[in-house]
């Protein structure tokens, strides 16, 4: 029984390591990163072979499918080879999607549906549909000696994978390459249905030199909580955090703080999941001479009263200590003369322009040289920070801007490293965000205004407005008339009585504009303020 399933879990490897990257692309040396992924570690157990590509975040981030979790399926069965070279004519309607090799291997699938992969319906097995980490997880219970129907129900393979060790991809609808890597090196490190470590058995069967070895130092776990999303943990399931104070100055927390926050230190063996980024991670000199492990450039923290796995009693403690997360959209520095202000996942401080109204951006052109906008990759928030305050626009060049409170974000480009807030009041307009303070701009509020074309006439005297505000042009002569910009601004089309026309300005200036028709006396003036 053993062999059987040494075989298939060597198999097993072979392939799924195929899948991701070549051996030997990760070579140590003393530019190595603070950290190592599971994808660097199968790298160096010698069982990734690659597509002759090599790794990179796209390549990772590529989708596993139905047809490369059935041939996982086979190779755990040691049916692969079998099904590869299967001669059956009858297949599934949609075998055509895939290449000639996996088209006999789904015609093998056709011909014995007790193997389970009995299609989607309609005589379509969907051989390039993407797979769930629920479903992967059933594949590598299998893989360990557990029987679905038997050790566990399929709707709870999740719940009894994460008491076998297996939890670090859970709740994926969509698996990519880098969960696949995870998950395998879960495997690795679990035990069997029998309690043998896998590890051992690989060894003792050859699949794995003697030599080999996993990591035997700290891990960053991904532990999904019920209330705070996915949080970081390390290897024993005690929360990680971060701390405000750290964004000007990351060792804020001395003396009887570091005693109720004790810092994280995951050493040179650092192991993160495949799914992070190992330049993320970082190791801070800290001035009392130890060492601490940093994410984004935030140094991680225990809490003291977190008694066991899973406990986040740390979260919003004096509003400045939060759990450490992989995908903040943004975070909260905290200084002592300007409070609590928004930050960026890494600490980079956030600003808002005074001359911007609520969704609108007034910054272009050499102010947004220096002053970038900022657009969100993550999507996590502080707890204390309202998700509904949180938004984004569309920018006139098509680009994204995140918005808090419905008004744009910014970076100052001479903020240069974390913490940096050298552009709070520049020029009596760009200011830090305190997320609870923050109530909005001192800017004019579009409003909209009417001019009425009566009697040959724009009215009587220029118009003052506020950028940004709507004006309506409506004819009540029986004549035609028209509105044009002196320098090209806009251009009303001929209006014939009773319509109107609206027009935007968004640039401060004065317009002067006349009608075409009646250019030596119909003329008129806007003031945008």
């Amino acid at each position: 029984m053993n062999g059987l399933r040494l075989g298939r879990l060597g198999l097993l490897l072979a392939l799924c390591f195929a899948m991701l990257v070549p051996a030997g692309v990760y070579a140590a040396d003393s530019a190595a990163p603070a950290a190592t992924t599971d994808a660097d570690t199968a790298a160096k157990l010698g069982l990734l072979l690659g597509d002759g590509n090599g790794v990179n975040a796209a390549y990772l981030a590529i989708s596993a499918t139905r047809i490369q979790a059935a041939i996982i399926s086979l190779r755990l069965q040691g049916r692969l080879a079998e099904a590869a070279a299967y001669q059956g004519t009858v297949n599934f309607a949609d075998a055509g999607s895939v290449g000639a090799s996996n088209r006999a291997v789904l015609a093998f699938l056709k011909a014995h549906p007790e193997l389970g992969w009995n299609g989607t319906g309609g005589n379509a097995f969907m051989p390039l549909a993407r797979i769930s980490s629920q479903q992967l997880y059933k594949v590598l219970l299998e893989a360990l000696g557990y029987r679905s129907g038997t050790d566990f129900d399929y709707a709870q393979t999740e719940t009894f994978a994460a008491g076998k060790g297996l939890d670090q991809i859970a709740g994926n609808a969509s698996i990519t390459n880098a969960h696949i890597a995870t998950a395998l090196i879960e495997a690795l490190a679990a035990n069997a249905s029998d309690g043998m470590p896998y590890m051992a058995m690989l060894q003792a069967s050859g699949v794995l030199p003697a030599s080999a070895s996993l990591p035997a130092g700290e891990r960053i776990r991904l532990h999904r909580d019920a209330k705070l999303g996915t949080i970081f943990t390390d290897k024993a399931g005690r929360t990680l955090y971060f701390f405000t104070k750290d964004a000007p100055d990351p060792n804020s927390c001395t003396g009887d703080c570091l005693k109720s926050w004790p810092i994280y230190n995951g050493g040179a063996d650092l192991q993160i999941p495949a799914t992070l980024n190992a330049a993320d991670f970082g190791v801070l000199q800290r001035t009392d001479g130890t060492t601490q492990t940093t994410y984004k450039g935030w140094p991680l923290y225990y809490f003291a009263k977190d008694q066991k796995p899973g406990d986040t009693l740390g979260e919003a403690v004096g509003g400045v200590w939060f759990a450490a997360k992989p995908n903040y959209a943004v975070m909260l520095g905290t200084s002592a003369t300007l409070g609590n202000y928004l930050t960026d996942a890494e600490g980079r401080t956030l600003y808002y322009f005074d001359k911007d109204t609520k969704g609108k951006s007034s910054c272009a052109g050499d102010c947004l040289a220096n002053w970038p906008a900022y657009s969100a990759s993550g999507a996590d928030l502080p707890t204390g920070v309202n998700a509904a305050d949180w938004g984004m626009i569309t920018r006139a060049d098509g680009s994204k801007q995140s918005t808090f409170k419905g008004y744009p974000l910014y970076y100052f480009v001479k903020d240069v490293k974390h913490g940096n807030t050298l552009g709070q009041n520049v020029g009596g307009v760009w200011f830090v965000v305190d997320p609870v303070k923050f109530a909005g701009t001192t800017a004019p509020v579009p409003k909209t205004y009417h001019i009425d074309i009566k009697d040959y006439s724009f009215g009587s005297g220029p118009l003052t407005v506020e950028a940004g505000s709507s004006i309506v042009f409506t004819n009540f002569d029986d004549m035609k008339h028209n509105a044009v910009a002196v320098n090209g601004a806009f251009a009303l089309p001929l209006l014939a009585k009773g319509e109107s026309y609206t027009i935007t300005l968004d640039k401060p200036g004065t317009y002067d504009y006349y009608c075409e028709p009646h250019k030596a006396f119909m003329t008129g003036q806007i003031i945008v303020k």
